[in-house]
């Protein structure tokens, strides 16, 4: 027998073999790594705790997603607006940062199906007693996040109540500029904010039933017209109706101390 058939042979056996293995994915792409951008101080969905490490809602979802559907993923925590540059740069494949499913998004994102619902809330320094309402916020400064629902909302009263807008990129920072009184109150997604007054940030919610607080709800974001990514947004949206059958999102969800309402 001529000895070339051994190898190729073997060759054969191995070829048979991983295209088995790769049958056997879930995702239906073995190889594929994506690259999963998002924030980095968004507590409870992302932040790093007394340990130094990197947690949060958003992370297990992400992680349980990828195990239920068979995908890798790497991730990146660049903080929103950068992990939103990164998206649409073709830096990173996918978001999941606490990000609000908005109409004026959709126009540049596909969204998965929601997995939590949130509203605004507004706080200001725990001894403050003179902010009861947004009426008491006129002729003064307020803080927001650029980019969020919370900053859209403080925009859409400023002109009726006369008070200024600081913009920035993370929540402590945010924080800090109330706490220290540059700012009188800021704008935040109820959840974050209900967080971090556990946590003892020094802040406290003022509730003015005067104009209705706008809901949102958070979603896996990926760019719109790429086929890559639309296989990811699959993935994800068959992971996370999953994950809502069997209970797995929801026990998330208690983990953090957060409402499920699905």
């Amino acid at each position: 027998m001529p000895s070339f058939r051994k190898p190729f042979a073997l060759a054969c056996a191995l070829a048979v073999s991983w295209s088995l293995l790769a049958g056997c994915s879930n995702s239906g792409d073995a190889g594929k790594k994506y690259a999963v951008a998002t924030d980095t101080t968004f507590a409870p969905f992302e932040y790093t705790d007394s340990k130094g490490n990197f947690v949060g809602a958003d992370l297990d979802i992400l992680a349980a997603v990828a195990k239920d559907q068979g995908f890798q993923y790497e991730l990146r925590p660049l903080g929103f607006d950068a992990a939103v540059a990164a998206l649409e740069s073709n830096q990173a494949d996918g978001v999941i940062a606490g990000m609000s499913i908005t109409d004026k998004r959709k126009e540049k994102y596909n969204f998965s199906e929601p997995y939590y619902n949130s509203h605004i809330v507004v706080a200001v320094a725990a001894g403050n007693d003179a902010v009861k309402s947004y009426a008491d916020l006129s002729d003064k400064t307020v803080a927001a996040k650029t980019g969020t629902e919370g900053a859209k909302f403080a925009e859409s009263l400023a002109p009726k109540y006369h008070f200024k807008i600081n913009y920035f990129a993370d929540s402590p920072t945010m924080y800090e500029d109330v706490k220290t009184g540059n700012s009188v109150a800021c704008f935040e997604d109820s959840p974050v904010m209900a967080y971090g007054i556990s946590q003892n940030n020094g802040l406290k919610i003022v509730n003015d039933p005067s104009e209705k607080s706008p809901g949102s709800s958070y979603g896996f974001a990926v760019m719109k017209n790429s086929a890559a990514n639309q296989k990811l947004l699959t993935l994800f949206q068959t992971g996370l109706a999953n994950l809502k059958k069997n209970g797995q999102l929801k026990a998330i969800m208690d983990k953090y101390n957060l409402n499920y309402d699905f």
